[in-house]
Formats: structure tokens, sequence, C-alpha cells
């Protein structure tokens, strides 16, 4: 049997091994998942899906420490935050619950001309098919869960192939699922290299697939699917915020370093293009560095760490790569701008690099935001608005007029008034346009991606 050692992003330790699927493997998954799918008789009603949901929620309660630990070690994400993601997890699994009781149909309206007269109609949800999950890296628990858990609760057969450098969490959810009592072909974590990956996608029998992770990969995957296969993408962004003259600097700040530097930045609605007024611009900067300064790196499971390690070493190079190129395109390093060690690079908050800067124009995913000068908000707008992503954006301001105008004008799936770009709840839509994705995430409108409607047609004789 193949195997590979999952290690810790601080350090490099061993924190777990995992059986290595092979392409033939990963092809018997997905026939299992097809076989149980197509066995109408014994699919999981809902009184018994939410069931096995509640036990699942038991069983994650009982183990949040232990969770958290597995979490934090092979992803990197510190240990305080890490602990907070198995608490939203446990909470998504509630949110599903609740949301089986809402799936439902509606009556179409017949009778009112004469072909349809002396007929009723009604609209029912039934599960799409074999799900097909492609999850990543950086938050490795509640990924799993937004994206197994739905299909779970509408009644689709699921398969998952968690980032080859965290996949325990996904297999441990599925271990956890099996415990609460899901027969076995309903839900399958697999590890494997990308051709054996790919498959997942372009297999007939996958009715939807779930991605998370980069554009490229998740384009290239959805031009691979099968003809009918429906798919929810969920790439990056760049994320803008604007802060006007009259924003509340002091309770701001805290938003915007957190916003910025939660999990190393590594979050794909992460602050990261602050376009801030210039009659404030140096007051908000030299705010936001002198926080981000004090910030806590280190070994992720030390209690005390507010920013950990990256994700792998080429990471760390590539930032630190990009940082310098962001200071020859103009851009002054008011704090930061230097590694750490092959793992941890500073808080970095660099002021006014040209736009033309790779930082100005790519993701960072990594612990750096960018402050620039604006003169007027139409300004701000259009520079927020010159990447071709579409994701999380925000604006700082008292005006209500302001807020609302750029709550319509940017580019962006949604606006925070008044809060970082990293905001989120799991009961809300999240997701991107443009090359930052495509369909919906969150529980409720997962659970109805994931979902077909059927109609039916009742013809009653003339009365």
């Amino acid at each position: 049997m193949s195997t590979i050692e999952v290690t810790s992003p601080f350090d490099g330790k061993v924190v777990g091994t995992v059986k290595f699927n092979s392409y033939e493997e990963v092809e018997a998954a997905i026939d299992l998942a097809h076989k149980t799918f197509l066995d109408r008789a014994n699919w999981l009603p809902k009184y018994k899906r939410i069931e096995i949901l509640e036990n699942v929620m038991k069983i994650m309660s009982s183990q949040v420490e232990e969770l958290t630990i597995l979490c934090a070690s092979e992803g990197g994400k510190p240990y305080i935050d890490s602990k907070v993601e198995i608490q939203r997890a446990i909470n998504g699994i509630k949110i599903a619950i609740e949301q089986i009781g809402l799936q439902e149909g509606h009556e179409i309206a017949m009778g009112h001309t004469v072909s349809s007269a002396n007929r009723m109609a009604y609209t029912m949800k039934e599960p799409i098919g074999v799900v097909a999950a492609i999850s990543a890296f950086n938050h490795p628990f509640n990924l799993a869960v937004h994206q197994v858990i739905p299909a779970i609760a509408v009644g689709c057969p699921v398969i998952i192939r968690p980032a080859t450098q965290t996949p325990m969490s996904a297999i441990r959810l599925v271990e956890i699922l099996e415990e609460a009592g899901l027969p076995k072909g309903w839900a399958q974590a697999v590890v494997c290299d990308r051709n054996a990956g790919e498959l997942l996608v372009t297999s007939p029998k996958t009715a939807f697939f779930t991605f998370i992770g980069s554009g490229p990969v998740g384009w290239y995957l959805n031009s691979k699917s099968s003809p009918g296969t429906r798919s929810a993408l969920e790439h990056g962004g760049v994320a803008p915020v604007i802060v006007e003259p009259d924003a509340d600097i002091e309770s701001m700040i805290p938003d915007l370093v957190k916003g910025g530097f939660y999990h190393a930045g590594q979050v794909c609605v992460s602050v990261q293009r602050i376009f801030v007024h210039e009659s404030i611009t140096d007051l908000v900067a030299s705010k936001i560095a002198e926080k981000a300064s004090k910030l806590v790196v280190g070994n992720q499971l030390d209690p005390k760490t507010e920013v950990g390690p990256l994700i792998n070493h080429n990471e760390v190079n590539r930032v630190e790569e990009w940082v310098n190129e962001a200071v020859t395109k103009g851009g002054k390093i008011l704090t930061g701008g230097k590694r750490i060690s092959d793992s941890c690079f500073q808080p970095t908050v660099i002021l006014n690099p040209s736009d033309d800067a790779i930082i100005s124009q790519k993701e960072i995913f990594g612990p750096v935001v960018v402050v620039y000068s604006y003169k007027t908000l139409d300004e701000a707008i259009s520079r927020a608005n010159q990447l071709d992503v579409s994701f999380q954006a925000a604006v700082f301001t008292k005006n209500i007029d302001t807020a609302l105008k750029a709550v319509k004008s940017l580019n962006a799936t949604a606006v925070m008034v008044n809060d970082h770009t990293a905001f989120r709840v799991d009961w809300m839509p999240f997701g991107g346009a443009k090359t930052s994705g495509l369909g919906l995430g969150g529980i409720p409108d997962s659970m109805a991606e994931m979902q077909n409607q059927k109609m039916m047609v009742i013809k009653s004789p003339v009365l």
C-alpha cells in the first residue's frame, strides 16, 4: 500500500501518514458512489440524514481539542484560529440540518389558459447525483465540511479529494460520518495525484463537482468536465478596500489587520489592496504597520501565535520575490518585508507601489497588505476595479451615499461596509465572479446547487 507523510508547515516534522490512492482506486471510489446513487431503494430519507448529522455534531463537539490540533498541525493555521475553524465546522453542520427542512418545491399555477385547464403542477427537489469535491489546504476541516456535508444533507454520495499537504482533516471527517451511522459508499476521501484527481471531474458518473483552489486549475478542470456535469468554482481575489476621509480609523485598524494577516494572508478574500484617501494615507498606513509589527509569528501550535507559517517554503520564496519587486516599483516598506525563517514571513505593509507591480495585480496569499493613496472616490473605485477578479470588497465611511455608491460601483460579489473583506458567516452566499469563480458556496447555496428540480403535472377529469 502506498502512503505519504504529512508534515507540519512550520518545522517539517511528520504529523501523520495517510494512504495514497492509485488511479484504479479513485476509479473504484467513483463506481461505488455511482452504484450507491443508482440504488434508489436505499436512498437515505431526510430523517436519517438528520440523525446522522446530529451524531456528527455530537462526536465533533466531544473532540474539539483533538480536531483543533489535527487541523493546525497539518495546515499551519494558528491554534486559536484553528479552534474557531472547528467550532465553525460544527455550526456548519447545524446549518445544514436546519436547511434540510427548507428544501422544498412549490405549486406552478395552472388553469389560466385553455391548454392548462384541469391540471395541477408541483415542483420538488431531488439529489443531483455523485458529487466530487476537490479541496484546498487553507481551511482543511471547514472546507471539507462545506463541500461534503451539503451533499450528504441533500442525499448525494460524495467523494472528496483534499489537498495533499492537508489530507488528514477531510479523512477524519469521513471517518466521523461513518462513526455517526453513514453507510459505506455515501462519503469517501481519496488522496491522489492530479491525474487521478482529474478523473473525478471528467468521469461521466460525476454529476456535480465543487472546486476550491487556484483559478488556472479550477478553470482547466471545468473545461474537462463531462457534458451535463454542473460545477461550483471558488478561486481567489485581490481584495480591495476603500477608506474615505470620514472613516472611523481607530475601530477600523484592528479589522484591517485581522483581515489582512489572518492565517498569514492565506485566505481567498484576505485584505490586500487598501486604497486610502490622500488626506489620511500616512496616518492609516502607519497605524496598520504599527499593529502588524506587534503580531506574534511562529509555531502554529503555540496558543500565543497570531500569524503562523506559509504552507511551504516555496511560498515564502515567492512572497519574498513579490515584496522585493514591489520595492523596485516604488513601494515603501513600512514594516516587515523579510523572511523570518524558511517557513515564516514577517507581517508586511507596503506603501504606494505602482499599479503594475505584481503585488498590485495578483493575489499574494501571504502576510502582506498594500496601502495606496487616492484623490477622489471615483479614482479609488476605478483602480479597485482594474483587475479581472471579482470577490469580496469593502468600504469604510460614515456617509451612506458614499457607501451605497461603492456598493453599486465595485466589481465584487459582496461589499462590506465598515468591515474587512474576509468577513464570512457560513449561511451567507459566498463565491466569486469573473476569474474568481463560478456558482456559490455557503451551506444553503451549496445544498441548492447539489439538487435538481423535478416537476409533476397531474391532469384531472373535467368535473
